[in-house]
């Protein structure tokens, strides 16, 4: 997205979520930034919130871990799941992101599962939403499809079955 400021317009990389809210809300929208610099580039990245932008910084922290890699990350759901999928050492959840394979993903588990447990319970929710991902890919949805559709879920809907049925609901209107 390019935002304008008097004139000048900066790039901000940010993931599938934050423009679609961007396009609900007609382009009004607070975005929290984190600025990456490199020897031939300065690149700004956006977030919704700031725990998203927090656990970005976070996964740039890991060796092997990019911008690109960490916001590639954040897309596949919401903060709390993928807390609980790294605490976990849910390494299959992380290789799902494009750019991550078995050994990154290992990397992530080794260097911040203990940062991520804190303060979590219940890796049964995880296993929920694994599980629906997994339900409606099955389904012949691809899995940024299914991701989305998850992510649009309403947090207080439990239960993979419960997830799964409003997941497809989402889809059917988007169809």
């Amino acid at each position: 997205m390019i935002v304008d400021v008097n004139g000048v317009g900066y790039k901000i990389f940010v993931g599938p979520e934050t423009l679609r809210k961007i396009t609900q809300n007609d382009g009004k929208i607070k975005i929290f930034t984190s600025l990456y610099v490199r020897e031939d580039a300065m690149d700004l990245y956006g977030f919704l919130t700031l725990a998203e932008m927090e656990l970005f910084e976070t996964l740039k922290g890991v060796s092997g871990v990019g911008p690109r890699t960490a916001l590639g990350v954040l897309s596949v759901g919401p903060v709390d799941t993928l807390k609980r999928a790294i605490a976990g050492g849910e390494t299959a959840y992380l290789t799902k992101v494009s750019g991550i394979g078995r050994k990154t993903a290992e990397r992530i588990v080794i260097e911040l599962r203990e940062k991520m447990g804190k303060g979590l319970e219940g890796s049964e929710e995880f296993r929920h939403e694994e599980d629906a991902l997994d339900a409606l890919h099955s389904l012949g949805y691809s899995l940024r499809e299914a991701r989305e559709a998850l992510n649009k879920v309403p947090s207080e809907v439990k239960g993979a079955s419960d997830r799964i049925k409003s997941a497809l609901n989402i889809l059917g209107k988007a169809r």
